[in-house]
């Protein structure tokens, strides 16, 4: 063979190795890749060839379902019960568009894939029974759900409900929300639902109880009174703090504006009362930033990994800030921000004694025919303050609610302790953008407290610190606060 035939042979023999190496390659190493691609659309028609599995309340009620579809590849679509009120919990499912929170995280159970249910599929093989998917089984609480979708009607914000014992989500509410239901499919009229709901000026697809950040305004104080307690900067909630009247931010010239009376050298139980801006940022000046840092990170601020399965955006307690900036987080201000069910959290830790409990939202997975292949435990998460100094800062926010010069009287319910703090935050240049106002909260009986609360609302019209917050917010808080305690009765 003459030396042209011999290179010729040679790069064709290399193009034919290469060939086999690339076939390999795809269709060992890189097929379950390919395979599960968002783009192929024969995973899509798999995935909506069968029927769904459920997403489940605690009380056994489905809030999801599957539908027959007519001239299209795909075999079925999703649907929804009373789809706005839960879709800050399930997410949507599209045939288009793709999916989100519990529908996306959980969709290998929902469809019927995980490999938990291998037993399963392979039983039916044998059987004749058609495929389908398995079911998740959510700690929600309807009746909580209910009632602060009911009372957030026609208003912007959010609100989360945790039995502090568990860390057990029982409701989580945004609003204004939607109905997945409207773009399930993959028509015309699915994508136009789509279109103007993603391009709303409302912000409507966005979970604002776990993925919108807020500054808490006073509602922080809770955590900042956690904070004096636990490093010894109080020791008795009840004896005059050193607070001047006006009280200046540290280094600075700038007084510390005051709109309520009596907090000149007021005690830390009367500041939270009546939430005294001077008393709180003088004692976060004492505490130190270094220190404030640490108890707020207790109790899950700056975590960027509070999965619910869902994950929920951080809030955040700014670690660089100089001296008046920590006076002024310590009041909910500055850089601070954060989501509702960090809110939650925060009541939540206080009711219960010290003890925060990692929040979640699914109790358990189960197969098509409901035996359970995973259930949740409840883990503690942290403890960001002593059962002793715990229960020092419920009688502060006790008084809160029970006191009549309290800020939170709007909370109160007959025959039950509820600890509260309100809040309203002003932000934006120059204060200029609309306040949110802020209730946080616990019912407690002789059982323990089944249940911590928080809710934001986002109002034009609020105009004075904790005025807003007792107003708007404890009411929503109170209902769903008397839908736990009711369904605990019933039970």
């Amino acid at each position: 063979m003459n030396k042209p035939l011999r290179r010729i042979s040679l790069f064709c023999g290399l193009l034919v190795l290469a060939l086999l190496i690339r076939t390999n390659w795809l269709q060992y190493v890189q097929a379950e890749d390919l395979s599960t691609r968002k783009e192929n659309r024969r995973v899509q028609i798999a995935q909506y060839a069968t029927q769904r599995g459920n997403i489940i309340l605690a009380n056994g009620e489905a809030i999801t379902g599957s539908a027959a579809t007519d001239g299209s590849d795909y075999k079925y679509k999703r649907v929804y019960n009373d789809g706005a009120l839960w879709a800050p919990v399930t997410g949507y499912a599209s045939q288009a568009f793709g999916s989100t929170q519990l529908e996306s995280l959980e969709d290998k159970i929902l469809t019927g894939n995980d490999d938990r249910l291998f037993f399963d599929r392979t039983i039916g093989m044998f059987t004749g029974e058609k495929k389908a998917g398995g079911n998740v089984v959510t700690t929600l609480m309807p009746e909580a759900q209910r009632a602060a979708y009911k009372q957030l009607d026609g208003k912007t914000g959010a609100a989360a409900a945790i039995d502090p014992r568990t860390g057990a989500i029982l409701a989580l509410v945004s609003a204004p929300s939607y109905d997945p239901s409207s773009f399930a499919g993959n028509s015309k009229t699915d994508e136009k639902a789509w279109v103007e709901l993603k391009d709303s000026p409302e912000k409507k697809l966005v979970n604002r109880a776990l993925r919108e950040t807020y500054p808490p305004g006073s509602t922080f104080k809770v955590v900042t009174a956690a904070a004096a307690l636990e490093h010894g900067v109080v020791t008795d909630i009840d004896a005059p703090t050193d607070t001047p009247e006006p009280f200046f931010l540290p280094t600075t010239k700038t007084p510390m504006v005051n709109h309520a009376k009596g907090c000149e050298k007021a005690t830390l139980n009367f500041a939270l009362q009546v939430s005294c801006n001077s008393v709180f940022a003088n004692v976060a000046d004492k505490v130190t930033k270094d220190k404030m840092l640490e108890t707020a990170q207790k109790f899950g601020f700056n975590n960027d990994k509070i999965d619910t399965p869902v994950r929920a955006f951080a809030s955040v307690y700014d670690k660089n800030m100089d001296r008046p900036g920590n006076s002024l987080s310590a009041i909910g201000q500055f850089n601070t921000a954060a989501t509702p069910l960090q809110m939650a959290m925060v009541a939540a830790a206080v009711a219960n004694d010290g003890k925060l409990m990692k929040p979640y939202m699914v109790d358990q997975l189960t197969a098509p025919n409901l035996d359970v292949i995973e259930k949740h435990e409840p883990q503690e998460m942290s403890r960001p303050l002593s059962p002793a100094n715990a229960q020092k800062l419920q009688k502060m926010m006790e008084n809160v609610v029970e006191n009549p010069n309290g800020t939170g009287g709007s909370a109160k319910i007959k025959g039950v302790t509820v600890g509260g703090k309100t809040g309203t935050a002003q932000h934006g240049e120059k204060n200029a953008k609309r306040p949110y106002a802020w209730f946080i909260s616990y019912a407690k009986t002789d059982k323990g407290s089944p249940v911590a609360v928080a809710v934001v609302i986002e109002d034009s019209d609020a105009d004075r610190e904790d005025i807003t917050g007792g107003g708007l917010a404890a009411p929503v808080a109170k209902a769903v606060m008397e839908a736990v305690l009711q369904n605990q009765n019933k039970g």
